[in-house]
């Protein structure tokens, strides 16, 4: 099975379980107090971007099986990493604001936009 269909079918799949996280929310909301969870709305965020990039992932991935290499790394490095930003600001909302924070934004998404694009690119010439 291709890569970029793993990554996917397993980064669907962490979402679909985080989800008994964001049940905590509305059932045991002292759980994630007690976690140190300051902005539980952002563990929701988190379960469904990981969703729509699992998703993302094994549709590109099945329609683009000889994807280029280059491509299927900064697509899977951005359809990971981009769910991954929410959580930090599930404890401390002010962590975007950071430089170390911010860089890894500008990248994450540097790397989806170019592997979608990319994916588009070669999807059109295909």
């Amino acid at each position: 099975m291709n890569v970029v269909v793993q990554a996917g079918l397993i980064e669907l799949a962490v979402g679909a379980l985080s989800g008994w996280v964001v049940m905590l929310k509305v059932a045991y909301p002292e759980v994630l107090r007690r976690a140190g969870i300051t902005s539980p709305g952002r563990l929701l965020q988190a379960h469904i971007d990981l969703i729509v990039m699992g998703v993302i992932l094994i549709a590109v991935g099945a329609v683009l099986p000889d994807l280029a290499t280059w491509n299927r790394v900064v697509l899977i490095a951005g359809a990971v990493v981009n769910p991954l930003l929410f959580l930090p600001m599930a404890w401390r909302e002010s962590a975007s604001g950071t430089l170390g924070y911010r860089v890894v934004t500008v990248l994450s998404f540097s790397a989806m936009s170019a592997g979608t694009v990319g994916a588009a690119v070669a999807g059109l010439q295909a």
